[in-house]
Order: C-alpha cells, then sequence, then structure tokens
C-alpha cells in the first residue's frame, strides 16, 4: 500500500466519499489509487475553480466535508476564488494539493511554487507530509481541522514521493467534537438586554441557519425582536411551512437606512455587519450609531443552541409564525425580467428544491418571489467572488440525489466556470441551470456611479459591456452535451422551466433579458 492509497483509505473512513479532482503528473499516484478505494467517488472538473465550487457546494448541503484533488500551485491558484468562497461559508473541505517530489524542488521545475503560501489566505490549517506515513496521517488531520469550530477549508500539500512510497498503516478515525456552547451567563445578559432595548435586532449567520435554528429565531420574532439574516449565507432553508427572516440589504446606504433606529444588534454566529465595498463619503461599518453590539454565539459556537436557550428564556411562543404557500397559478407574461422569472420558478419549483444563486443583480428579485414557493434551499455566493453558482449546483446535486437543483447564474458570471455544464453531462446531473443573459456586467455599471468614477466614455464601456459579440449560451451548452432552449419572453420561459423541471437530467435555459 502506498502513501496515496493509505490516503484515499483513510478519508474514506473518516466519510470522505467524494473527490473533485483536476489532477496532473504530480497526481497520477491518487489518480490510480481510485480503482482500489470504489468509497471515494471521483468527479473530473476540467478547470479547477469547478473543483473547488463543487466541493463547496457538496459541503453545504452533506454537513460534512467534500475533498479537491489539485495539480501544485497553479492548480490551487486556479481554484482560489471558490476556495475564498467556501472559507466565507465555513464549508469543510480537505483540499489535497500534489507537490513534486521533496528531492526535484531544489532544481526549481517550471511548475514550482509556494503552494502553502497560495494555500494560507483561503484555509484553517496547511501542512505538507514530507513522507508517506506523515501524509497519512496529516489526512486524518485535515478532516478534523476542516470540521472544526466554524469549519473551513483544510490544505494537504502531497509531495509525489509520499504518494508514491509505501506507508506502513492507514490514519485514524478522528472524532470532530461539537461546537461549544456559549455559556449561560452570556445568553441570560442577552435576554435582559433584549427586554430593555426600544428597537431590537438579531443578526444571524450561516452555521445557525438550519431548519432548529430558523424555527427558534422566529419564535423570538414573536417576543418583538426583529430578525435580520447576513446578505449572503451559506445556506438557508426557506418557503412554505417555514419561517422567513429579513435579510440584510447589500447596498450600505439602504441597509442603514432599513435598520434606522435600532438600538441593539446581537449577533448570533456572525460578526459586526460592513459594506461590501468602501465609497467616497459612505460608511463602511453598517450599525447605526448609538446601536449597543452584544453577542449571543460566536461562528466558533453553537447558534443553534443559542437561539433555542435564548428563546426559552424570553418565554416565547412555542411555534413561530410560517410561511403560507404562495405559489400563482396563473402564467406569468410579457417581457422577461428577473421579477417574471422568479414567478416563474415558485410556480414549477419542486418540493426540497436547492437553489445555487449566483444570479448577480437579478438574484434578489427571485429570493423575494419565491417566499412562499414550495420548501427549499438557498446557496448564496458568500464570498462574492463569481463563478460559483453552476459548480456549486454540481456539488450540491452529487451530495442530494433525488433532490432538483437550480443554478442561477448571469452570463458574465457563468463565463468564469463554463466548463462546468460538461462535469454536470458527463455525471448525469439533475440541475436545471438558468442562465440571465444581459450581455453586461450591469453590477460593475451600477457600482461605477456608486464609486463616484464618472460617466463611462468608449474605453470604460469596452469594460463592462459583454456584447459584441454576445455569447451563445446554447452553443456553449450543447458544445458540452447538454441540452439547450434560448427565451425572450415571460411565457417561453414559464414553459421551458416547466419541461425542464418536470423531466431528469441535466439542461439549461437561456434567459434573455432586455
Amino acid at each position: 500500500m502506498n502513501g496515496a492509497e493509505a490516503i484515499l483509505k483513510t478519508l474514506a473512513d473518516n466519510g470522505v466519499d467524494v473527490c473533485f479532482s483536476n489532477p496532473g503528473t504530480s497526481e497520477m499516484q491518487m489518480v490510480s489509487a481510485f480503482d482500489r478505494e470504489p468509497r471515494v467517488r471521483p468527479v473530473l472538473c476540467l478547470f479547477e475553480g469547478v473543483a473547488t465550487g463543487a466541493a463547496d457546494g457538496y459541503a453545504r448541503m452533506a454537513r460534512k466535508p467534500g475533498s479537491t484533488l489539485l495539480h501544485l500551485g497553479a492548480g490551487l491558484a486556479n481554484g482560489s476564488a471558490n476556495l475564498h468562497n467556501a472559507r466565507r461559508a465555513h464549508s469543510p473541505i480537505v483540499n489535497i494539493v500534489g507537490d513534486h517530489a521533496t528531492y526535484h524542488r531544489q532544481f526549481d521545475a517550471p511548475l514550482t511554487s509556494d503552494i502553502a503560501g497560495l494555500a494560507w489566505p483561503n484555509s484553517v490549517w496547511v501542512k505538507a507530509g514530507e513522507t508517506p506515513d506523515e501524509a497519512v496521517a496529516l489526512s486524518s488531520e485535515a478532516v478534523l481541522a476542516s470540521q472544526a469550530g466554524a469549519g473551513g477549508v483544510a490544505t494537504l500539500i502531497l509531495p509525489a514521493d509520499s504518494a508514491w512510497s509505501q506507508a506502513s498503516a492507514t490514519g485514524p478515525v478522528v472524532s470532530v467534537p461539537a461546537r461549544g456552547k456559549p455559556v449561560d451567563t452570556r445568553i441570560e445578559l442577552v435576554a435582559r438586554s433584549l427586554k430593555s432595548a426600544k428597537k431590537p435586532l438579531i443578526l444571524i449567520g450561516s452555521n445557525a441557519l438550519t431548519e432548529q435554528g430558523i424555527a427558534a429565531a422566529g419564535r423570538i420574532a414573536l417576543t418583538g425582536v426583529r430578525v435580520m439574516v447576513d446578505t449572503f449565507i451559506a445556506r438557508q432553508p426557506r418557503g412554505a411551512g417555514r419561517y422567513a427572516p429579513d435579510r440584510m440589504l447589500y447596498f450600505g446606504e439602504m441597509a442603514l437606512a432599513d435598520l434606522e433606529g435600532v438600538d441593539l444588534m446581537v449577533l448570533t454566529s456572525t460578526k459586526t455587519p460592513v459594506a461590501f465595498f468602501a465609497y467616497p463619503a459612505m460608511p463602511s461599518v453598517l450599525v447605526p450609531e448609538g446601536c449597543a453590539l452584544e453577542t449571543l454565539a460566536t461562528p466558533d459556537e453553537d447558534g443553534v443552541y443559542a437561539l433555542q436557550a435564548l428563546a426559552d428564556l424570553l418565554m416565547a411562543p412555542e411555534r413561530p409564525v410560517l410561511v403560507d404557500r404562495q405559489i400563482s397559478e396563473a402564467s406569468p407574461t410579457g417581457e422577461l425580467t428577473a421579477y417574471t422569472i422568479g414567478e416563474s420558478i415558485a410556480r414549477h419549483m419542486p418540493d426540497h428544491a436547492i437553489i445555487s444563486d449566483d444570479a448577480v443583480t437579478a438574484g434578489l428579485p427571485i429570493y423575494m418571489q419565491t417566499k412562499g414557493a414550495r420548501p427549499h434551499d438557498w446557496l448564496c455566493l458568500t464570498g462574492g467572488a463569481i463563478g460559483q453558482g453552476i459548480p456549486a449546483a454540481i456539488g450540491a446535486a452529487i451530495a442530494s440525489p433525488g433532490r432538483k437543483v437550480l443554478a442561477l447564474t448571469g452570463d458574465g458570471a457563468g463565463a468564469y466556470t463554463v466548463q462546468g455544464l460538461w462535469t454536470a453531462v458527463r455525471e448525469n446531473l439533475d440541475i436545471v441551470t438558468v442562465v440571465f443573459a444581459n450581455n453586461a456586467y450591469r453590477i460593475l455599471n451600477i457600482e461605477l456611479a456608486r464609486t463616484k468614477s464618472g460617466n463611462a466614455g468608449p474605453a470604460a464601456r469596452q469594460l463592462l459591456n459583454l456584447g459584441d459579440p454576445n455569447m451563445d449560451w446554447v452553443s456553449m451548452a450543447k458544445g458540452f452535451g447538454m441540452p439547450a432552449v434560448r427565451c425572450e419572453t415571460a411565457e417561453s420561459f414559464d414553459a421551458a422551466l416547466a419541461r425542464a423541471l418536470a423531466s431528469s437530467g441535466p439542461v439549461l435555459i437561456e434567459a434573455v433579458l432586455g
């Protein structure tokens, strides 16, 4: 048993059952080891950003580590944007990056790089296995590190000779400790503060947004406390039969206007909210002047327990106000917009669907339109690095067989990781990809004005316009082997979506926005 085989067996023993991979020469021993470890499913991705984004989507839905296999520092760098999103989502990922053999590094071969230096910005743990036995032991440690506390990316650097040389044993099966509970005195202090505040608010982050956490938050809302979730959350159960908290607005000045008068903000599994970007003469911190800040639970702690305990201390009703099903019977008509698309999604989305949202400017209208849709899970672009929608949908579909997945992506965002369409076809994943084709970086047109950068002239427009030529998403999808259709009206989109959701397997809809 060589090091690669022992590592793969160790990962399987620890519950890691899928590896999203884009391997090279230094990873060939790992590639070969998959033939001898059937418990780990290898999934080929044509670009490393697809592999890392898929591992993120898998981890969010499976609530256990996804894994990747990447080729040296260059491959890691290619996957870094979606590792950034995974870091912000606290997604547990075991990220295996091959390296040159230990004795070969000294010669500075063309692909030699500082892999650890590239890994640390998006990892909670980075170590290199300089011998086979060390690498095997570290694979167990990586599984543990990825799930400790709030969770995150654990990067194991694997030299080629550690993979091909003999290993003496597999690594141990690790036991992941439960998240620590906030001390009762802190929860009691928060309860007293909420009772005395005039306009209190609880802001909740991703780790507390489970079925149980949202239900507890809904109970607290009935005591007169406003409940809000972060702007971009890793996963949120939504739809009819669930409590629907508010969502922090994206633009800073709008968020502060919405928060006007709030005199107490309680943070649960999140941190102090800040504006996504700095703008001239606008504040960075999204906390109203004079508002007190208190922490109920840090991201490392058990936010669900904290919300349930707080609800009990506040003597909140046992059952929150739940959203009623609100589904239009009539097909939307006329111009195709994000709002009519949201109406169609709410009409046709089946129970327990998963939405992977990378729709940028089109995402919020659809989020609003689906509030009363059938129960579903919503995955957000947590780190703001576009190109997540298609890959995260791949991981979500593999983690949740039997559930329909919708990947919502802008044409600019989708172009970052269009290679993911091929993987969806090869794996025959039940994903409907909707591309919002407006032939522009619309968000950047908005930001140009907000940053007071002046009006776009001919040169600036070249950097904001995706037309000339327009991307043909139907042709691109079919080139990857995926059925596709182009829709230009609300009626045609509604019919196409209904067909796609009633069938199985991958399909793409190009939604041409006016």
